[in-house]
């Protein structure tokens, strides 16, 4: 919790004048007491109504002075609290964004979305309870017992033995049910994991029929959350009976006492309702702090997740310093590269070597999981290198700055991403300034335009969230105008062309041969979508067959001669055999 304090550094003056209005209205609140046994002892016994009034009106300043401290005191906790989470979400969100594929495949997207939401909210309650509560309440507490003491020191020994009481039960409670907060976290982790994957696949969960299993699966996860929860509620739901139990015994004990010592004549009557008053305030301001405890309990459970993102240093740092070159001999080199991922066994990549002029297009296919996504992701460094280095324009790929890397490199995932808005704000994601006819050049080449202009708002039209009301083509194709609108010096297609048909897939191949100064890297099942290329590099379980034209690997490659003539009828079928 102390690295996230930082966070409160621009609310020190909030910190400061919450917890001090909470002590002036705790100061006032202590004085109720000795005004009623006043009233009672003075005013009523003596007949005086006058007095009486002037006291009430005292109750009613004290009242109304306490109101004021403690709405001060709400405001400025609850100011530094939200400022305070504002500023820690921003920074989560932000380091998030500097971690690499690997810290976030091993971290999981569903527990990143509970840090960055439900951890956070914690936090946030445990600060504004802290700045509230944490000097009040033992203040409240330790003053009732002294002004007891100070009305009637043997009436007052009740207090000694009550308080010591309510506080083992309060920390026995709390020793209980305090450890079983972190599982609850990630009991929650695994309920948003279920219900985002649900979200997420709703089609092909249909598609299979697959409704009441998943139903199931989420009702045994949301049962063993909820019996965890229910097991620390009931727990926690001991704490007021037994502690008011505590209490009214506490009271009892004391009107018993103090009718004893009132009868002698030690003490008025309303003395004994001043020690009452303040046996009272005592019961509230434990229960009070027993709750924020266990608030703070859950908020340094929930610190310490926080925590564990931010300890999680991102494996890809961008360094910077060395310009780019401007004369090169080669757009990309891998100079025996080899690739592992966090927390597996083998080598994904192994010794992958070839180099690539400017403006060639490089044809790369092989069998599903032998390693072509692998091979393109650590051109703009989404992975770094286990062995071997990574060159592009000539210069180490880890000693690019990332942003500048990543501003030379179009990239066109396997998955069509597309966000929420219209398609003119889609695709300048690729460039910010672009102008229109640049994104009608970017469609153009795409072979997008003719769809977006049957479109009735045109560039316009409102996409909907992930793309739902676009087709897997229609997806596709614009993914690719969003990494060709911002003129790349090297675009990498990964087999982001696998829903279009084939004459539609020719003419992309045509307009992207166009693009003379592009460094073109496509990776394809079909042996169509890069049978024009300069180079293809054939990919077997991680590691190199061979490299060459489609002529020459089809005389010379039985790997790609299985993979073409496995496909041939139907490029003939097509048209482009």
């Amino acid at each position: 919790m102390k690295s996230l304090m930082k966070y409160l550094d621009e609310y020190k003056k909030e910190c400061i004048l919450s917890p001090l209005f909470k002590l002036s209205e705790a100061t006032f609140e202590l004085f109720v007491p000795l005004v009623m046994a006043a009233i009672i002892d003075t005013g009523i016994l003596g007949k005086d109504k006058q007095y009486v009034f002037k006291m009430c009106m005292i109750l009613i300043a004290l009242g109304v002075v306490g109101l004021v401290c403690s709405i001060t005191a709400q405001y400025f906790a609850a100011k530094a609290a939200v400022g305070f989470s504002a500023k820690l979400r921003h920074a989560l969100f932000e380091h998030i964004g500097k971690l690499s594929y690997s810290e976030l495949d091993t971290i999981g997207t569903s527990t990143l979305i509970t840090r960055m939401t439900s951890d956070v909210n914690q936090v946030q309650n445990g600060v504004n309870l802290v700045l509230r509560l944490l000097l009040r309440s033992p203040f409240v507490v330790l003053g009732a017992m002294i002004m007891a003491f100070a009305i009637d020191v043997k009436a007052a020994l009740v207090f000694v033995v009550v308080i010591p009481v309510l506080c083992i039960v309060v920390f026995i409670i709390m020793f209980m049910s305090v450890p079983m907060y972190h599982v609850v976290q990630d009991k929650l982790d695994k309920v948003l994991r279920i219900t985002r994957e649900n979200l997420i696949g709703v089609r092909v969960i249909r598609a299979f029929n697959k409704e009441k299993d998943e139903k199931k699966l989420f009702d045994r996860s949301n049962r063993k959350l909820t019996n965890i929860q229910m097991y620390v509620g009931r727990i926690s739901a001991m704490m007021n009976p037994v502690t008011y139990c505590i209490i009214n015994i506490g009271i009892a004990a004391l009107i018993y006492a103090g009718a004893f010592r009132a009868d002698a004549g030690d003490i008025t009557q309303g003395q004994v309702v001043a020690l009452v008053n303040y046996m009272s305030q005592i019961l509230v301001e434990v229960v009070k702090l027993a709750n924020l405890i266990i608030t703070v309990t859950k908020a340094l459970a929930s610190a310490k997740r926080i925590e564990e993102v931010f300890d999680t240093e991102p494996s890809i740092v961008s360094k910077g310093g060395i310009k780019a070159k401007r004369k090169f001999e080669y757009a990309v080199e891998f100079n025996t590269v080899s690739l592992k991922y966090k927390n597996t066994g083998a080598e994904a990549l192994s010794n992958i070597s070839f180099k690539v002029k400017p403006g060639q297009t490089i044809g790369i296919i092989g069998g599903t999981g032998c390693g072509k996504t692998s091979v393109v992701n650590m051109i703009p460094r989404f992975y770094d290198a286990t062995r071997g280095e990574v060159k592009v324009n000539g210069i180490n790929v880890k000693h690019w700055q990332t942003d500048k890397l990543r501003d030379i490199v179009g990239m066109v995932m396997q998955k069509s991403v597309l966000f929420k808005g219209t398609i003119r704000d889609n695709l300048k994601w690729g460039k910010a300034d672009a102008t229109d006819e640049e994104i009608y050049r970017a469609l153009d080449i795409s072979q997008a335009r003719e769809f977006v202009d049957a479109k009735e708002n045109k560039l316009d039209e409102m996409i909907e969230q992930g793309g739902k009301n676009l087709s897997g083509g229609q997806r596709q194709r614009l993914t690719i105008a969003r990494a060709i609108i911002k003129n790349p010096q090297i675009l990498i297609l990964d087999d982001s062309a696998s829903a279009l048909d084939f004459a539609t897939d020719a003419k992309l191949r045509k307009s992207l041969a166009e693009l003379e100064d592009t460094t073109i890297f496509i990776v394809s099942q079909r042996t169509s979508s890069i049978r024009h290329a300069d180079n293809i590099i054939v990919l077997d379980d991680g590691k190199i067959v061979m490299t060459g034209t489609h002529e020459e690997l089809l005389e010379k490659c039985d790997e790609y001669k299985e993979i073409h003539y496995s496909q041939i009828s139907k490029d003939e079928e097509g048209g482009v055999a």
